[in-house]
């Protein structure tokens, strides 16, 4: 009996020890399988890793920096950098502000900081969210030079075999470098000398502590912590870097004090205002010119700043006290008599849409097309004293009638264009026929396609804002075709100058006295027309325009220097609440041109 539980002893410790070696086993496959597909998940983000020795020379977008008339930036395209500077040619608190704050451990880690990455992994899941990095100035040069910027596990694996790299291929000086001439500091500026001429107008070599503590500071947040965005908030995070510096034996807290007083680096100057919409299309009309560069250029345009800001802030305020008329977009366009343009708007807010509505949108200009009506039936011989009769019209169905619902019968030509009588321009426009109308409209400036119908009179064909100012200009200029322009000069970093404004053969579509007489009826619009609200107590000379159920308005004229342009309406198409372009467009111009 037992021998008997002695042999059930020894096969139930049998069974137990294959069903642990068994277990052995398939714990060893699976270590096997897991380390095999570890493995070839390494090999995969290693044959997939970028050409190092191509991204460490690798070249970025040149910039162009468009310049107003004055000497202001308006806006840069692309990224700015400036010369290498080597870490060890940067004043020593520089450096060490910046290192102690964004990887204090950088000259004892091997390119991975276990401790900072734990603590970081920790902070993430107490905070449920990614609220810290643990990455090193290493990783971030990875990120930096061979990189993109999508969170992803392939990403960041690529990314610690790249600084172990970086490690064993370079010096902790060397890599030091890399980071400070590629790293962001917001404004489109990367590397610390683009930054230091930016936010304080001199080389990273002459920045004081409080600089340096502050674009040491910018690094966790460049758009927010930048001196541009907010110097209160730039400072603040300064406090934070020098803290950082006390704290580490780098700074007395005796000197904390004395550096807080640390004057900063001069301002820029005044940088323009609202000038984007101007800028997107004067950086078109720079590619046009001398297309992609390899270099860093600077464009001089006709922008003048004081008119751009000052229209920028009449449209912005006239719109924010129509909003009950349902009015929520406006353009502006101000040309000299040469075409260049002096200031140019696009929209309500150009951070909310870049459409540009001064150079792309496409709107009918009611009224304000009738310069085209009567300037060809001036051109053909009739005058401002000509009769032309104000009657109803019926063409297969289509009934025009005038504002009042009123006739007048006979007009003259200055009577009926002061009070925009549509009967009486339609019956103009037969008179003297549309083919004719479309052709002037054309030589005028108007690149959109026009339908060759009655209701063109009337308006009925979409125009650009850009277009219309350019038509008005060749009356104001006395007969000559007017061709807007934005860029004068073009130059490299260098100084090589790329492209120069060259003035070309005047085009002469109209006799001068033709435009004299045209002037008169543009002129009677402001004395006795539609026009009276935007009277501005000198010589002028416009058109009011509204397209059928007040979907667009407009107000379109000159004076002896200027052309301005301003349409409203919406987006989508939407009709306002009985805006007219002799009241709110009218009283926009008025505020402009005084």
């Amino acid at each position: 009996m037992v021998k008997k539980n002695e042999k059930n002893k020894r096969k139930k410790t049998t069974a137990r020890r294959k069903k642990k070696f068994s277990k052995l086993k398939l714990l060893f496959k699976l270590a096997l399988i897991g380390g095999g597909a570890l493995f070839l998940y390494l090999l995969f983000c290693l044959i997939t890793l970028p050409d190092m020795s191509e991204a460490i020379n690798r070249t970025r977008l040149p910039s162009t920096t468009i310049i107003a008339e004055n000497g202001n930036e308006v806006m840069s395209f692309g990224t700015v950098y400036s010369e290498v500077v080597p870490a060890d040619e940067l004043p020593q608190y520089v450096t060490d502000a910046i290192v102690y704050t964004e990887d204090r451990r950088f000259y004892s880690h091997f390119g991975f900081d276990i401790i900072s990455f734990t603590r970081a992994m920790i902070a993430n899941l107490f905070a449920g969210r990614f609220a810290q990095g643990g990455s090193t100035i290493t990783q971030q040069v990875a990120k930096n030079l061979f990189l993109t910027n999508k969170k992803t596990i392939n990403r960041k694996a690529q990314e610690l075999m790249l600084a172990f790299w970086l490690e064993y291929k370079f010096s902790k000086e060397q890599i030091l470098t890399l980071y400070l001439n590629r790293v962001y500091f917001g404004n489109g500026a990367y590397g610390i000398e683009a930054a230091s001429n930016k936010y304080f107008q001199k080389t990273s070599r002459d920045l004081n502590v409080l600089e340096g503590a502050i674009l040491a500071g910018m690094l966790k947040a460049p758009s927010r912590y930048n001196p541009i965005a907010s110097k209160e908030r730039a400072i603040n995070r300064a406090k934070v870097v020098l803290n950082i510096m006390v704290e580490n034996g780098l700074l007395s807290e005796k000197d904390y004090e004395r550096v807080l007083k640390m004057p900063l680096g001069k301002e820029k100057p005044a940088k323009v205002k609202n000038g984007a919409y101007f800028a997107d299309y004067a950086y078109n009309e720079v590619i046009s010119r001398v297309g992609e560069q390899e270099t860093d250029i600077y464009a001089l345009t006709t922008l003048d700043q004081d008119l751009q800001e000052k229209a920028s802030a009449v449209l912005q305020e006239a719109l924010a006290g129509a909003k009950k008329q349902n009015v929520t977009q406006g353009a502006v366009v101000i040309l000299d008599k040469t075409g260049a343009i002096k200031a140019l708007v696009g929209g309500a807010n150009y951070f909310q849409s870049q459409f540009n509505r001064a150079t792309q949108a496409v709107r009918q200009p009611g009224s304000a097309f009738k310069l085209f009506v009567y300037m060809t039936a001036i051109n053909q011989g009739m005058t401002p004293d000509d009769i032309i009769e104000d009657k109803p019209i019926n063409i297969r169905g289509w009934q025009p009638q005038n504002d009042d619902g009123k006739t007048y019968g006979m007009v003259n030509l200055r009577y009926a264009f002061a009070k925009s009588l549509n009967l009486a321009t339609v019956n103009l426009a037969q008179q003297v026929g549309t083919g004719a109308i479309i052709r002037n409209a054309e030589k005028m400036g108007i690149t959109t396609p026009m339908e060759n119908d009655l209701s063109l009179a009337l308006g009925s064909s979409g125009v650009k804002p850009i277009d219309l100012a350019a038509a008005y200009a060749s009356i104001a200029n006395g007969g000559y075709a007017v061709w807007p322009y934005a860029v004068q000069e073009v130059y490299s970093n260098d100084g090589y100058q790329l492209y120069q404004r060259m003035d070309s053969e005047p085009v002469r579509i109209f006799d001068e006295e033709k435009t004299v007489l045209m002037k008169k009826l543009l002129r009677e619009v402001m004395k006795s027309g539609t026009g009276r609200k935007a009277n501005i107590g000198r010589e002028a000379f416009g058109k009011t325009g509204t397209s059928q159920n007040h979907r667009d308005a407009w107000f379109a004229g000159f004076d002896d220097n200027l052309i301005c342009v301003v349409w409203v309406g919406n987006d989508d198409n939407s009709p306002m609440s009985y805006v007219y372009g002799s009241g709110l467009p009218a009283q926009i111009w008025k505020k402009i041109m005084q």
